[in-house]
């Protein structure tokens, strides 16, 4: 298996942290020769790390895609709104692209993007990590064998974590809907997706509720100021806080600033979007969101979002005809249950340390096999663009029936 070159465009959180170190440890499988990020210390950090010559150094990813073909691949890991654009060059000139979820925020280019890559004959996988988690791949393994029946019903609760829902979904870059995402797509097309596949059935409608009840103005405490760092007089009786959250954990930190002194972490707190109040932000997504799903072969399937949760993990119960799934993926455990015999196993499953359960570092794995497995036969692996456009409709659909006082949406209107 020859190796892969590849570019990235965006070296922020997910481009250099979550896939860039599988390069780093498979070395033989796939190389990072060209990096474009508008951010220099993130472009040359990057540049260094995969010594990457200055040459191949670029701060618009149009400077990539206007030079002749330099790579295999293009792992695209931008903002939701600037996929379609780069997406669509990488595929007409030729490479085989990797594009971070989801995959635009615009249900109309996410079919073009499908259409585009295969005229184009090129692989595009979208980064649903979840299906290549090992906890999430050993409970479809027993779905196959038959180990429950048939799945007739599924119950998934995401569980963000409010200070992740504060830090990403209140100050951060997805916190509002008109410059990412609605929060069903950004966040919870993983969600549906993995639903989907492990019903493997086609969704026919969808009801959906949700708000944003918390994280609004109206419900400042009194004597709360814009910023944080304004003088607020109720920081300790707040869990969100911005310097106790920042300061306390470089993980988070980093995702703030590139200089993460004290002194750096606190300048940046001072006045950008990660030291505001999460009261008197410009958000607008919702904060918890209920979505009901039925599918053609009669299963049903119930997906409940909230972001006001301790833990940021997942809980699932599957039901089937013989036996019943039910597991906390934080845990990497899961109990399988036998109808016939009344017994009760639980299955606890080995991870990586790799970010998402292990899933990051198994996409990797998988895309570079993928790409290789296509070039020989030209059929699209798992989570081929037409299998993502498919969850993405869901999503789509959920949130129109959201924005219509929960009235059900058939998924046949989303591809009308």
């Amino acid at each position: 298996m020859r190796k892969l070159t590849a570019v990235l465009l965006g070296a922020g959180d997910r481009g250099a942290y979550a896939y860039g170190p599988y390069a780093l440890d498979h070395p033989n499988e796939i190389e990072f020769v060209a990096v474009a990020d508008s951010d220099k210390v993130r472009r040359n950090h990057f540049a260094k790390e995969h010594h990457i010559e200055e040459s191949h150094c670029f701060e618009d990813w149009r400077d990539v895609l206007g030079q002749s073909k330099m790579a295999d691949v293009i792992m695209i890991c931008m903002q939701d709104q600037l996929h379609y654009e780069p997406a669509i060059a990488a595929l007409n000139k030729g490479y085989h692209v990797l594009l971070e979820k989801p995959m635009s925020p615009n249900r109309e280019e996410c079919v073009e993007m499908t259409k585009v890559a295969e005229e184009n004959k090129r692989l595009l996988t979208i980064c649903h990590v979840m299906r290549y988690s090992p906890f999430w791949s050993a409970i479809k393994a027993h779905i196959e064998r038959g180990d429950i029946g048939k799945v007739i019903s599924i119950q998934l609760n995401e569980n963000i974590g409010h200070l992740h829902m504060a830090h990403s979904y209140v100050r951060g870059n997805w916190r509002n809907s008109d410059l990412a995402s609605p929060m069903i797509l950004q966040k919870s097309c993983h969600d549906v997706d993995i639903i989907s596949w492990l019903i493997d059935s086609d969704c026919k409608s969808i009801n959906s509720y949700g708000a944003l009840s918390l994280f609004k103005e109206e419900n400042a405490p009194q004597g709360s100021t814009e910023y944080c760092l304004d003088g607020c007089e109720v920081a300790d009786q707040c869990p969100y806080y911005a310097p106790d959250f920042y300061l306390s954990d470089v993980n988070w930190a980093q995702k703030v600033t590139n200089d993460l002194s004290r002194e750096g972490i606190i300048a940046a707190l001072k006045d950008g979007p990660y030291g505001k109040c999460v009261y008197h932000s410009d958000n607008n997504v919702v904060d918890h969101q209920v979505v009901n799903m039925a599918f053609e072969g009669g299963e049903t399937a119930v997906f409940s979002m909230c972001g006001l949760t301790h833990d940021n993990t997942r809980v699932v119960q599957i039901n089937g005809t013989k036996g019943e799934i039910s597991g906390k993926w934080m845990t990497n455990q899961f109990t399988l249950s036998d109808f016939v015999t009344g017994d009760q196993k639980q299955v606890t499953v080995k991870v990586s340390n790799s970010g998402h359960g292990g899933s990051d570092s198994e996409l990797m794995k998988h895309f570079v096999r993928q790409v290789h497995a296509f070039e020989a036969t030209h059929e699209q692996g798992l989570t081929s663009a037409r299998a993502s456009l498919k969850s993405h409709l869901m999503a789509f659909t959920a949130e129109q029936s959201r924005l219509n006082d929960g009235q059900p949406v058939k998924i046949e209107e989303m591809y009308q």
